[in-house]
Formats: C-alpha cells, sequence, structure tokens
C-alpha cells in the first residue's frame, strides 16, 4: 500500500535531487528520508531512484509515480478538508425520514434552527409512518426517522438495536363535530362515543383505536378511513363522524367546524427520533437530534 507521507518524500526528493536537500525541505533527517525511499520501494515492487555519482534520477516508475503524486496528494488533501468541514457542521448531509404530524409540527421548526447554526448542513425529507419510516432507517435509506408507539403497546423491544432519543409525549384526544353533544365538555371517556359513526386514521393508529374501544367494551364503526389527517378533521366538522386523534395531528391542522376535547383516561403516545448507534456520533446527525428533542420541548 503506497502511504501519503511516502509519496511527499519521493516529490521532495525529485524537485530537490538530492535525500539531503529532501530533508532539509522537509524538515527531517537524511536517514529518515533514506528509510521513507526504501518502504516506498518495498511497497511498489520495483526501484524508485538510480544513484549516478552524487546525483540522483528517477527511474521510469519513479516518473511516472510523481507525475501521479501530485493528483493523488491533491485528492487526499480535498478530502480531508470536506471531513474536517462535515465533522466541524460546515457541511454534510442528513436524511430525515418523518411521519405526516410531525413533519407539519417538529420538523419545521427543528430545521430552522439547524440551518441558522449549521447553514452548511443539507436536510432532506421524506415523509413515512412507522414501521415503515424504521425499515428505511434499519435499510440505510435514512439516517434519522421519527417514530412514534403507544403505552402499552406490544413491541416495546422493536427499538432495541437503535439509538432512541425521546422528543415529547402526545396525548390523544376526542374530535367531534361542533354541535355534537360532548362538542363543550371538558373531558370525556372513549365509551361516551360508542353508538358513533368512527373516522379512522393511519393503520397504527387505527389498531390503536379498536383496542382502545375494546378495552371500553365496544367495538367502533368506522365509516371512514384515511391516513390524512387534514381528511380526518374535515370528515368530522361536516358531523359525518367522530375521531380520536394525536395531540399533535390536531396542531398541524386548523379544526374547522369540529371541536377536540380530551380524553379520560389518558391515552398516550411517545414521539422519539431514531438513528442508528454509528450514526448518533456523527456531527450532523448528532445536531439534527439535538434541534428534534428542543423543537420537542417547546
Amino acid at each position: 500500500m503506497i502511504e501519503a507521507r511516502h509519496l511527499r518524500v519521493l516529490r521532495a526528493v525529485a524537485a530537490s535531487g538530492s535525500f539531503s536537500a529532501a530533508a532539509r525541505e522537509l524538515g527531517c533527517t537524511q536517514p529518515a528520508v533514506s528509510q521513507q525511499m526504501k518502504a516506498l520501494e518495498g511497497s511498489v515492487g520495483t526501484p524508485l531512484l538510480v544513484r549516478t555519482g552524487r546525483e540522483m534520477r528517477l527511474t521510469e516508475a519513479g516518473e511516472a509515480l510523481v507525475r501521479h503524486a501530485g493528483g493523488i496528494l491533491a485528492g487526499l488533501t480535498a478530502a480531508e478538508e470536506e471531513v474536517a468541514a462535515i465533522a466541524g457542521l460546515r457541511a454534510g448531509r442528513v436524511r430525515l425520514v418523518s411521519f405526516p404530524s410531525g413533519s407539519s409540527t417538529l420538523v419545521p421548526t427543528a430545521l430552522a434552527a439547524l440551518r441558522a447554526a449549521h447553514p452548511g448542513t443539507r436536510v432532506s425529507l421524506e415523509e413515512a409512518e412507522p414501521p415503515r419510516s424504521v425499515e428505511l432507517l434499519r435499510a440505510g435509506d435514512c439516517d434519522v426517522a421519527l417514530a412514534f408507539r403507544y403505552e402499552g403497546a406490544a413491541g416495546a423491544e422493536e427499538w432495541d438495536d437503535l439509538a432512541v432519543r425521546p422528543l415529547l409525549t402526545d396525548r390523544l384526544v376526542g374530535l367531534v363535530p361542533e354541535r355534537h353533544r360532548l362538542a363543550g365538555a371538558d373531558s370525556m371517556a372513549i365509551a361516551d362515543l360508542a353508538g358513533e359513526p368512527w373516522i379512522a386514521g393511519c393503520p397504527r393508529c387505527r389498531g390503536q383505536l379498536v383496542e382502545a374501544c375494546a378495552s371500553a367494551g365496544f367495538t367502533p364503526r368506522i365509516d371512514f378511513a384515511t391516513d390524512d389527517y387534514p381528511a380526518v378533521v374535515g370528515l368530522v366538522g361536516a358531523g359525518l363522524g367522530v375521531a380520536v386523534l394525536p395531540q399533535l395531528a390536531v396542531e398541524s391542522v386548523r379544526p374547522r367546524g369540529a371541536r377536540t376535547v380530551a380524553l379520560e383516561p389518558a391515552v398516550r403516545r411517545e414521539i422519539v427520533a431514531l438513528t442508528l448507534p454509528d450514526l448518533a456520533q456523527v456531527p450532523t446527525v448528532a445536531a439534527t437530534l439535538d434541534e428534534l428533542e428542543r423543537a420537542g420541548a417547546r
């Protein structure tokens, strides 16, 4: 393997014409230069220099290596500078995947703060609900994934191999038409909506709704199902049913014609940012996690 330090010595010897002159240029001893040249010739398996009297000239192989050495060393310098820029957060990129209500609430605040602090960092955003977002992270298709899981739900160990950054705890709220009998209530139990038509959200939220209703002793009659939270709010506002949504989702939509009511007992979901353990040490990823955590604390 050719080492960069050996290439620098070769270039100095070729430019100066002797080991002693190269040593003075490099700030080292003549034996050190000789030793490094021997090591380089051993690496490439052929002589690079020929001594003729007091002078030293390059062999054909030496000339070829010197010709390439400039480009190689320039490329290494550029790579070192780029890595240093990334390590110093002057450059770099982060691929972020988030579920929709996170994209419209946590992500904008976090990315605005990240850009202000580190304008050279580039962030791309893609939307996916868990578990798809977690699959993308494990497959190497993103660097940070926003995800959630409900309290008491099975599969708590599903993130054991990942670095988990808790962001906030999100409560579910009831959503009813503004003329509904419970629209002005301070709180309600999910069983109070047992006989209502329901509008359900994403598959994971839909599963949680069915489980919560089963615990309350009934099966919800789901008339509409959609992954789009504004559509859920619009259907409720039009009087077509009731829904239970995360508070974060309601914050991202103006609920025209609908009212939110607190659920008792509370139903919560944990919002987290996930990354691979090795990626957690990358400065740009660590800075993104920090800003997401600050956004969740607001």
